[in-house]
């Protein structure tokens, strides 16, 4: 891919990092997250919205750590229901405790008193959406929105994250039956960017956006994209594989 495909379908050029990069929101200073183990501690109290957006949010931080080459540890003591809630968004099981060593980073809700025992991540407040949201697009939705913003959920943006998401599996499962093609270094780059810049989800979501438009990005090389990418967002991209032609 040329600069110049970049720019026809709005993919900004590489600008690859080498280390997670998070604000402190205690000093409001960057710090690095160097390759290394990394204990994630979250602080959820009660079973809410946005207590089920800590975990994710630590979630997907571990999702980013390990993409950069890991390893993490989440470490998290959810409450039964909290616990339940967190399963069915595909937040992957924390450590109830951790062994010693390792860097410390804090996961936490806005305002919320937490150890300074390392950096910390502060996290806005969601909504609790009405009725029982499909839990991918719940977890879409969420994403969406910046963790310093908070998370509205009402009807349409649940709505609007259900939609995308069919459409985004629909046409991973479409790109399935073209030969597969390398992720383009640009889009593995902008992707990267994102995530490497204080884990900014939505900017890595509006990639997925740009790329499913860029008709002159093969169809295998789309494909791939969106799988890589799901390693980080973890929306299940590739289970309608086999359901469309």
């Amino acid at each position: 891919m040329t600069r110049n495909d970049e720019e026809h379908h709005g993919i900004p050029g590489p600008t690859l990092g080498s280390v997670l990069h998070i604000t402190d929101a205690r000093s409001g200073e960057p710090t690095d997250l160097p390759r290394g183990l990394t204990r994630v501690h979250v602080h959820a109290a009660g079973e809410d919205t946005s207590a089920l957006r800590l975990l994710l949010v630590a979630d997907v931080l571990a999702r980013a750590l390990d993409l950069d080459g890991g390893p993490s540890l989440t470490v998290a003591r959810p409450g039964p229901e909290l616990r339940a809630r967190a399963d069915a968004l595909g937040i992957r099981r924390a450590e109830p405790e951790a062994p010693p060593g390792g860097r410390i980073l804090h996961v936490r809700g806005a305002g919320q008193p937490a150890p300074d025992d390392g950096p910390h991540l502060e996290v806005a407040p969601a909504g609790d959406p009405s009725g029982t949201p499909d839990p991918a697009a719940l977890r879409l939705a969420l994403l969406t929105t910046p963790r310093g913003v908070a998370a509205e959920l009402g009807t349409g943006a649940l709505a609007e994250a259900q939609r995308t998401l069919a459409r985004w599996r629909r046409a991973v499962a479409g790109w399935a039956n073209h030969p597969s093609r390398p992720v383009p270094d640009a889009v593995r780059q902008r992707l990267r960017a994102a995530w490497e810049d204080d884990l900014d989800v939505p900017a890595a979501l509006e990639v997925l956006r740009r790329l499913e438009e860029a008709e002159d990005v093969p169809p295998g090389a789309r494909f791939e994209s969106y799988a890589y990418a799901d390693r980080l967002v973890g929306l299940e991209l590739t289970r309608e594989i086999g359901a469309w032609g």
